[in-house]
């Protein structure tokens, strides 16, 4: 594999490049592990031995065994090992003793998608265990089916937002299912980090205190990637105390891993090539070799990107049997009818499709088994995703090829100049707060409906601060308190006010003007920057202009523009007020602190841009009302006197610290499991609350989500990686690959990369060892 990835990369309009500038900068094999294995269980029954053997499995590796006696014992585990480790099996292997026994038990499976419940039911219905009565309930699902579940299932797959918004909702109507309720796994748990696994923590919470009330106390299996706190996020999203299963005894064959630069668009070197043309060439040379590849995008954009860049590229070239090789390229993401995602996945099962670019989608457990290689069109967001998806190649225990192609961005570009870096870092931490009031109260109504609660129950399951907000809730009218316990009084359900994918606030509906369909929605603090009034809106490869965004009655109306040559890009004037300094800390003159502020973003117009460019045609003003964020924040400060020191004249003091702070925002997520687009950032020469210079990064949801106090409590790390990032970068005088930033509401003026450099390394010198 390793020549094949030479020769596929390999490019004759490359030649002359610089081997460590552009195109194939680092090649690295990483050897086969062999596995480690032990013996069925015993007293497994018979007829699920047979129907194991029948499907080829007569043992089991190490951490499945491990996973089935923890579980047949009762205890809460989550097992977290690598991609194609078998930790459906590690799960599935108690529970379906447990249903083959018990004609009673019930168990509820939940997944993050509609994809990954489905093949789950086809790897149960496989086995045709008469004992096993299994069926999926999403959104899919019709009305009259899901009555038919709950009378006949006993192993129910769904995923987190039917529980809280149907399941949980209309208890009473899943009484059975919940009395006899003994296993609940959260497969793909590391997914439920941030606000949605905050969201998705609360629900479990209120998962448990309904099947107590219906007598039951199931057994809680979760299987995770490998993150860097299994067991403590686990007891996070739960709330009980969970072991972990991490020593993975799952063979794999080699990988020969590539990582991939865009070349310069230009001799200014400025910016590079399109990741994802970039990613879609490279798809075309491997289907053309006759290798199956798999691409990883970010986005739904970005996968049909992908694909259409790879059959442009294959043009009418056909294979040994005449196929059309463009034909056997597809694109495959959320958003797509239920019947054209199964046909896509079987497609790409059987080997009927030879190249795939993919959303996350396909990251998350489906079996998709023999694919030869996986290319990553950016940083998929975290170490463990990147193991993850680089974990579909090779499936079928045969050596395969991975790349990893970077976009501009300050994070990409460090991984991809720190190769050593990259493959020997440790995985992230997830993080999961369900005490975060701006989540916790919804949720608090939420089981007030399904049952009255009083403050000692509240506290019981949902922390102490929650007889507080009840009270305040009772306050507020929204509640109503009688006998000690809390109702809720509205004839609304309580759970239609809580999106678990976002973090609060009625959303803004993206409406059709010629034909009245909803095409989605967007998070109302949101709303403001990407469907003003004027904004250019993809949605399914169509661009739309938006004719009007009504606040009033949360209304975004768009129309097609399928001749447009521009883009829009919205400005936005940022203030952060400091509300209460929680700790601090002095690195000699520089003060660095964590906090609660309160977040100020007004977007003032936005740049109309030619389509592919930076070039600005023109400026529109808008008159929007400014939005509120109540957050927390770490930030640095430094008095007028340091820069002297330095060497930084004050006139380029601006630029310097508005580099850093984009630097710093694109880094944090080496250090906690987040996006860039999950983060905010302020810098200024001189800030009224600390009276000094100050770069602040704060989280971009009400509350926080503890990424802000993550790089806090790593701050001297934070900053080193942020200056090595800008340092390695080979640009003048920077560019998105280091301190500029695709969401700057200042058009990413002023920057001064040099200024940034000086900057980070003042602090560096100042900042505590260790």
């Amino acid at each position: 594999m390793l020549e094949l990835l030479g020769r596929v990369t390999a490019s004759e309009d490359r030649a002359g490049a610089a081997a460590d500038d552009e195109g194939l900068v680092h090649v690295t094999r990483l050897p086969a592990r062999r596995a480690r294995v032990a013996p069925l269980p015993d007293g497994l029954p018979e007829v699920l031995r047979r129907r194991l053997a029948r499907a080829g499995i007569t043992e089991l590796w190490e951490h499945q065994a491990e996973t089935y006696r923890r579980a047949r014992a009762g205890r809460h585990t989550v097992v977290a090992t690598g991609t194609a480790s078998g930790k459906s099996l590690a799960f599935q292997l108690p529970v379906l003793h447990e249903l083959v026994e018990d004609e009673q038990a019930v168990a509820l499976y939940l997944a993050p998608t509609k994809a990954l419940a489905h093949d789950q039911l086809r790897v149960l219905r496989d086995l045709t265990l008469p004992q096993v009565r299994a069926a999926v309930v999403d959104g899919d699902t019709p009305r009259t089916e899901r009555d038919a579940v709950r009378r006949t299932a006993n192993w129910i797959l769904t995923n987190p937002d039917l529980l809280h918004h149907s399941l949980l909702a209309d208890h009473r109507r899943w009484a059975d299912v919940l009395h006899r309720l003994t296993y609940v796994i959260v497969d793909e748990s590391h997914v439920a980090r941030g606000v949605f696994g905050s969201h998705v923590a609360l629900v479990l919470r209120r998962l448990r205190r309904s099947a107590e009330r219906y007598s039951a106390a199931p057994t809680f299996l979760l299987a995770s990637a490998t993150i860097g706190n299994p067991a403590e996020h686990a007891g996070w999203l739960t709330g009980l105390d969970i072991g972990e299963v991490t020593i993975d005894g799952a063979p794999h064959g080699p990988l020969d891993l590539g990582l991939w630069l865009p070349p310069y668009d230009d001799e200014r070197r400025v910016g590079r090539r399109s990741v994802l043309r970039e990613a879609g060439d490279l798809m075309a040379r491997f289907v053309a070799a006759d290798v199956q590849t798999l691409v990883f995008t970010r986005s739904r954009k970005g996968a049909e990107v992908v694909a259409v860049t790879a059959q442009e590229r294959l043009g009418d070239a056909t294979d040994d049997t005449g196929q059309r090789l463009a034909d056997l390229v597809a694109a495959y993401r959320a958003g797509y009818l239920a019947a054209d995602r199964r046909e896509l996945e079987e497609a790409l099962r059987v080997g009927r499709l030879r190249g795939v670019a993919a959303t996350e989608a396909l990251e998350l457990g489906i079996d998709v088994s023999g694919l030869d290689a996986v290319v990553l069109a950016g940083w998929p967001g975290t170490t463990s995703s990147f193991w993850q998806r680089l974990g579909r190649a090779g499936r079928a225990g045969g050596s395969a090829v991975g790349v990893f192609v970077a976009q501009e961005d300050p994070l990409d570009h460090y991984l991809v100049a720190h190769p050593d870096d990259l493959l020997g870092r440790d995985p992230e931490a997830a993080i999961v707060d369900a005490g975060n009031p701006y989540l916790l109260a919804p949720h608090l109504r939420c089981a007030c409906q399904e049952a009255p609660l009083d403050d000692d129950e509240a506290a019981r399951w949902f922390g102490d601060e929650a007889p507080a907000l009840l009270a305040a809730d009772v306050d507020r009218g929204v509640l109503r308190r009688r006998g000690g316990q809390h109702f809720w009084t509205s004839r609304r359900r309580a759970a239609a006010e809580v999106d678990l994918r976002s973090a609060g606030g009625r959303p803004v509906r993206i409406v059709d003007a010629d034909t009245g369909a909803l095409l989605g929605d967007v998070d109302e603090a949101r709303a403001h920057r990407q469907v003003h009034t004027g904004a250019m809106y993809l949605h399914q490869g169509r661009t739309y202009r938006v004719a009007d965004l009504d606040l009033e009655r949360h209304l975004a109306v768009i129309e097609e523009a399928p001749t447009a040559t521009t883009t829009t890009r919205a400005r936005t004037d940022t203030d952060v007020a400091v509300l209460e300094e929680l700790e601090s800390a002095r690195w000699d003159h520089v003060s660095v602190a964590l906090g609660r502020v309160e977040v100020t973003v007004q977007v003032t117009g936005y740049d109309v841009l030619r389509l592919g460019s930076a070039e600005v045609l023109e400026h529109v003003p808008l008159d929007l009302p400014p939005v509120q964020l109540r957050t927390v924040a770490t930030w640095y400060a430094l008095p007028a006197g340091a820069f002297d020191g330095i060497g930084l004249p004050r006139a380029r003091v601006p630029g310097a610290l508005h580099a850093a702070e984009h630097a710093a925002i694109g880094l944090l997520p080496l250090l906690a499991l987040c996006d860039r687009w999950d983060l905010g950032g302020l810098s200024t020469a001189e800030h009224p609350d600390t009276g000094e210079a100050t770069v602040f990064v704060y989280d971009g949801f009400p509350g926080g989500a503890g990424l802000a106090e993550r790089s806090y409590r790593r701050l001297p790390d934070h900053l080193a990686l942020t200056r090595e990032a800008i340092a390695t970068c080979r640009c003048d005088d920077g560019c998105p690959s280091c301190v500029q930033s695709p969401k700057c509401g200042n058009a990413n003026d002023p920057l001064d990369k040099a200024g940034a450099l000086l900057l980070l390394g003042h602090l560096l010198e100042v900042a505590p060892a260790g």
